[in-house]
């Protein structure tokens, strides 16, 4: 999506919302408005403060649940800070609409004594007024859930995306390989299996990745893969380490989640002139599983073709979508080491 069309999408949404504050708020404007001033033709101005002071309530109660209650809150499923945090916000906006009634010096109960009319409809007034900031609450909310919605889409597209890009005639890949292991297993028995290796990975991300959920174990087989066909490119300078602990069979994971953090070890961790160290442990326990990538910092490379994936900061948002109050992600360094620790509950 380029920036014309962000932009473009932003002054829709910017549109639709000043239309829809105006249809909500015209009909309570015009029928205020004219029984006031058929009941109280010299006071009906005050009906104007009044709506202005619900406007504020009904507008700073929508934003507030819209961009900041929901996602801080709600969706990460803290339920109790979020309802006591919007009681709070109503409390606020009552308060401030409050000092703006008394700075113009109106006061509700004063158009009840000049008329006993006014005093019979106000409770009809105040129920259409919390019907309306029901309805300013549920609305943000869904608009808030529709838009997490649509991100969610729209980062499984772009992934599914990338990876189609990448199947470039894989029949024809495919059968190169088997032909290539076919020929390399009486000669060379390490090329062999270098060849069967790259074949189960392109297989993997070919048929596995365009799901939602793959099996753990899968995930972990594709890293075994990938680490080995990287030991034959590293030389003695190089000091890998790499564990893996625990049962894998009972557990699904979002697929391709892991990689980017041990791709970029490999990419930015790895000099042909100094020494280079990189840990890699992939652990479960329980229903926790635990990444720990470390890798020494080096020199930066010339060569910087090579892809780390989806990149690390679409694989933030990802675990944000996908596993919103279920992550934990801490990526740090040191004057000499790049540290990233990634746990996810899996149940």
């Amino acid at each position: 999506m380029n920036n014309y069309t962000i932009v473009k999408n932003k002054f829709l949404a910017i549109k639709i919302h000043i239309i829809g504050w105006f249809l909500l708020l015209l009909a309570p404007y015009f029928s205020t408005r004219q029984v006031y001033q058929s009941i109280l033709p010299d006071q009906y101005v005050y009906s104007n403060i009044a709506l202005l002071a619900l406007c504020f309530v009904l507008i700073s109660v929508f934003y507030l649940n819209y961009f900041i209650l929901i996602h801080r809150f709600l969706f990460k499923k803290k339920y109790w800070q979020y309802f006591v945090l919007l009681i709070l916000s109503i409390a606020f906006a009552f308060s401030v609409s409050g000092g703006i009634l008394s700075f113009s010096d109106f006061h509700p109960h004063q158009l009840a004594e000049m008329s006993p009319l006014i005093k019979d409809i106000q409770p009809i007034i105040k129920v259409n007024g919390l019907l309306m900031l029901i309805i300013s609450i549920v609305t943000s909310t869904l608009l808030a859930v529709n838009m997490r919605l649509k991100e969610s889409e729209a980062e499984n597209f772009s992934a599914q995306i990338a990876s189609l890009k990448s199947q470039i005639n894989p029949h024809f890949l495919f059968n190169t390989l088997n032909n290539i292991y076919a020929i390399a297993i009486d000669t060379s028995p390490k090329a062999a299996d270098m060849v069967d290796k790259l074949s189960e990975m392109m297989r993997y991300t070919m048929r596995d990745t365009q799901k939602d959920y793959v099996l753990l174990e899968d995930e972990v087989n594709y890293i075994d893969n990938y680490i080995e066909l990287q030991k034959v490119r590293l030389d003695r300078r190089v000091k890998l380490d790499y564990s893996v602990k625990g049962e894998f069979e009972a557990f699904q994971l979002a697929p391709m989640l892991l990689m980017p953090f041990i791709e970029n070890a490999f990419k930015h961790g790895v000099s042909t002139d100094q020494r280079c160290e990189i840990k890699i442990s992939i652990k479960v326990e329980k229903e926790e599983l635990r990444l720990e990538v470390t890798n020494r910092k080096v020199d930066l490379q010339t060569e910087t073709s090579e892809s780390s994936g989806l990149g690390i900061e679409n694989t933030k948002r990802r675990l944000e979508l996908l596993y919103p109050s279920r992550h934990l992600l801490s990526i740090s360094e040191t004057s000499r080491d790049f540290i990233v620790l990634l746990q996810i509950h899996l149940s």
